[in-house]
């Protein structure tokens, strides 16, 4: 099982809210997922992002893989 921590679109149309969840990578985007870590909202101003960082370290220590973005958002919160 190829675990991911991965972006799950959520929100209106136009109005995107995101939740960082950590996924089998052959579930769909907004599919089944393991467990929630945290969220990020881009359109409020400034950016919204809360992570729990304990859930983040777990999950990178067992061997899940982040998303290009989701590494990003790690980065600039100090989980990575």
């Amino acid at each position: 099982m190829a675990v991911k921590i991965r972006l799950r679109r959520m929100g209106a149309k136009k109005a995107p809210f995101y939740r960082i969840v950590v996924a089998d990578s052959r579930y769909p985007r907004d599919g089944r997922f393991i467990e929630e870590v945290g969220y990020y909202d881009p359109t409020k101003n400034p950016i919204v992002v809360k992570i729990d960082a304990d859930k983040a370290k777990k999950w990178l220590a067992t061997g899940a893989q982040p998303t290009d973005t989701v590494k990003s958002l790690f980065k600039a919160n100090g989980v990575l």
